[in-house]
């Protein structure tokens, strides 16, 4: 059996907003998320800014978990599959009692919990126990704190593929409908801003100081950031029954790997996928009219994504901006977020800008990066690109519903 499906609730919790309205505000208005660190004690770094969710409130936000007993990614990742399914409408009395389930994407899980486990041995010895923290600590729990904070009986799968890891999410979310293995999924990702991540950039000179600049001449690496991200899935046949805001149709995806390298991505690799991904969505490069890019604003990444995307749609190269630019590198929600702002494009009619854009790159003078002020146009179809450590790569295209 195969069925469309069609993305119906969106849910972010970010460092530029939480909830629908704010974050696609923010987007518009090319507000920055980058602030201080606050969550670590950042002193001994040169470079100590990132996108953090400075007001994450979960109490606030959750109706069902006891907050104290989970981790600040799963919490992360309730808080936005909460939010994704009351935007969607839907009666959650409905949902609970439906074949749905989750699955999130992550590439640190909650490594904050760990890093204080192990604190908490360096000073009193490995001897002492971690007490209740260590029931926090495994990944697989952000899936799970999504199904127990909405009553989800079905799948409750986490993938930790890093910086892809929500598109992978969506892609398993959308065979599940379109197979009808399941009705509903809540698809997306989590992760948190933590020390042991962002000392791992430094050290791999990836690191930004203080603003990430994607496709200038001028970049210079990544903010680490962090946040949920969940997108709302379901039937076209389901939507249109309960009268439902359809915000974008999910019309197919692709992944591959590049198997080459684990900090080098490949041009070729990642021209592959996009092919791949245009001939599973059932489109032609010369449908895309808009790309959400990996965008990470390292001098290597941009290149390349900047290449593949040459080889694909030649000199027709749609616009394509990096919200990583406002949000920072939110790792395996980083897909996500764009996957929402992509279904915004679509239903608002607009391109999210890359901020912090001074200067063309010699090299990269013929695309068009949306810089600094978004664009009011109509966008009917748009590709959100998720590139990752270990040559992880996964593409997700997202259509109107006609």
């Amino acid at each position: 059996m195969s069925r469309r499906v069609v993305i119906t609730g969106l849910g972010p919790v970010s460092s530029i907003g939480t909830g629908v309205a704010a974050f696609e505000t923010a987007l518009r208005a090319g507000r920055s998320g980058i602030s201080p660190i606050s969550s670590f004690d950042a002193s001994g770094f040169p470079h100590r800014n990132a996108g953090e969710v400075t007001d994450f409130d979960p109490k606030g936000l959750l109706h069902t978990l006891d907050v104290d007993a989970w981790g600040r990614t799963s919490l992360f990742a309730a808080a936005a599959a909460r939010l994704a399914v009351q935007d969607s409408g839907i009666d959650p009395d409905v949902l609970s009692g439906s074949r749905a389930g989750s699955s999130m994407g992550t590439t640190s899980g909650e490594s904050q919990v760990i890093e204080a486990i192990t604190g908490q041995w360096v000073r009193q010895g490995w001897q002492q126990s971690a007490g209740a923290p260590a029931a926090q600590y495994p990944a697989s729990r952000l899936a799970v704190a999504v199904n127990r904070e909405l009553g989800l009986t079905g799948e409750a799968i986490t993938l930790s593929t890093a910086c892809s890891a929500s598109n992978y999410a969506l892609g398993y979310a959308y065979d599940q409908i379109l197979t009808g293995a399941a009705d509903y999924m809540v698809a997306g990702g989590a992760d948190s801003v933590a020390r042991w991540a962002h000392a791992g950039f430094f050290r791999l000179g990836a690191l930004t100081k203080e603003r990430c600049s994607p496709f200038d001449a001028g970049r210079s690496g990544i903010l680490h950031g962090e946040g949920g991200a969940a997108l709302f899935l379901e039937t076209l046949e389901s939507a249109q029954a309960r009268g439902a805001n359809i915000y974008a149709e999910l019309l197919g995806y692709g992944l591959n790997c590049d198997a080459g390298h684990m900090v080098a991505p490949d041009p070729v690799s990642i021209a592959a996928c996009m092919r791949l991904a245009h001939r599973n969505a059932g489109i032609y490069a010369s449908d895309v009219d808009y790309i959400c890019a990996h965008g990470t604003g390292t001098p290597a990444n941009d290149a390349v994504e900047y290449r593949a995307v040459r080889d694909v749609f030649g000199h027709r190269t749609p616009p394509i901006s990096s919200i990583k630019s406002m949000l920072g590198h939110a790792m395996g929600a980083a897909s996500g977020f764009g996957a929402i702002a992509s279904a915004l494009a679509i239903h608002s009619g607009f391109l999210p800008p890359t901020i912090n854009f001074t200067a063309a790159d010699p090299e990269m003078t013929d695309i068009d990066p949306v810089p600094n002020v978004a664009r009011q146009t109509r966008v009917d179809v748009v590709q959100n690109n998720g590139f990752a450590f270990g040559g992880n790569n996964a593409i997700t295209i997202l259509g109107r519903a006609t």
